[in-house]
């Protein structure tokens, strides 16, 4: 979540990255002009022991599937060969005990730095404890990990959640029957579900008339059939909230299998190349979603942790900010894939967040 669950806010980082792109309304984001502006070059020497290569990273992942979580690594292992860092990576697969093993080794191996990529706190938070306490920088990426001592990254998804809902609203003239796709206990899907909890406060004309959501190796598919036996159950629903793209996906495909595209909308959250092949696909009813650019943010999280590694300060919390991609835009920019959208959209690219100065 990323709900990408365990996701990816693509809100995202506590910088105003997204300001950059001048939103036409809460439901069109019109694409910039791409920018050299942020260009980082070098002000310092590279440290010795990031020149040598002998700095290693422990990577402790909860989900590795999906295209979120695909691009996501991608853009740390890019990050990390950029920094003459080896990224030594582990993932749970969704086992929150084999993810709190993995975590264990890391310590155990005493690397230079973890970042912890999503998990359940009560199972990562004690072997993230050991960590700190043995002096391991960590860099906690959707998560709580429970100290202080440890730097947080998150995308912003209080502000995913409301852009994605703020185009719901703009399209439904703020009355709608609404089904909410959420799952509890993963992080950035609760931060999302406290801001739907507000907007349906707020916003009584827009009611939540079924809610579902799954969670597993096969998400989209186990979303779909959900989705489809709520719209049969609910004919009057003319909108679907899934603030995590393979609820979107899931939630699309119900639409699309039961010939609704013309009645049903979906608003979803982050963004990846397969989900932007969804969202542009004739007639597809997935209209607008509130991302941050999963590589970026994987590039953010190896940067924190070198620095960290290299006794520099970094903020205790540092939020990825995220911006609203609406289906026409994409479509009137002939976007296809996430390289477009981010020169496109530069304000998706964060070099000012945990800058490295040698690099």
């Amino acid at each position: 979540m990323r709900t990408t669950l365990v996701a990816v806010a693509v809100g995202l980082l506590s910088v105003t990255a997204i300001s950059g792109c001048s939103q036409k309304s809460p439901g069109t984001q019109a694409a910039a002009a791409p920018t050299d502006a942020g260009t980082h070059r070098p002000t310092e020497k590279v440290p010795e022991k990031f020149a040598k290569g002998g700095v290693h990273i422990a990577l402790v992942r909860q989900l590795s599937s999906g295209d979120y979580f695909e691009q996501w690594l991608a853009g740390a292992q890019a990050e990390a060969k950029a920094l003459n860092v080896t990224l030594d990576l582990s993932s749970g697969d969704n086992n929150n005990d084999k993810q709190a093993l993995n975590l264990q080794q890391a310590v155990g191996n005493k690397a230079d730095a973890i970042i912890v990529d999503h998990g359940f706190a009560q199972t990562i938070q004690p072997a993230i404890k050991k960590a700190v306490d043995a002096g391991i920088p960590v860099v906690a990426f959707d998560v709580d990990p429970g100290t202080p001592k440890a730097v947080t990254l998150d995308q912003d998804d209080h502000q995913i959640a409301s852009q994605s809902l703020g185009a719901l609203k703009q399209d439904t003239g703020g009355k709608a029957k609404a089904i909410y796709v959420y799952v509890a206990g993963f992080a950035p899907l609760d931060r999302r579900n406290e801001t739907w909890t507000q907007f349906t406060k707020d916003n009584p004309g827009i009611s939540q008339v079924a809610k579902i959501g799954v969670v597993n190796s096969s998400t989209a598919s186990a979303v779909a059939d959900q989705a489809k036996a709520a719209l049969q159950a609910h004919p009057d629903v003319t909108a679907i909230f899934a603030p995590y793209d393979e609820f979107a996906k899931g939630a699309t495909l119900a639409v699309n299998e039961l010939g609704l595209q013309n009645k049903v909308k979906v608003y979803g959250a982050d963004v990846s190349t397969a989900d932007i092949g969804v969202i542009i696909a004739a007639k597809s009813p997935w209209v607008a979603t509130s991302a941050t650019d999963p590589a970026n943010v994987g590039r953010v999280a190896v940067r924190a942790a070198a620095l960290r590694v290299a006794g520099r300060q970094v903020a205790p919390g540092l939020k990825v900010p995220p911006t609203l991609i609406a289906q026409q835009a994409l479509r009137d920019h002939g976007i296809t894939n996430v390289q477009q959208l981010a020169r496109a959209f530069p304000a998706l690219e964060t070099p000012d967040v945990a800058p490295v100065p040698w690099a």
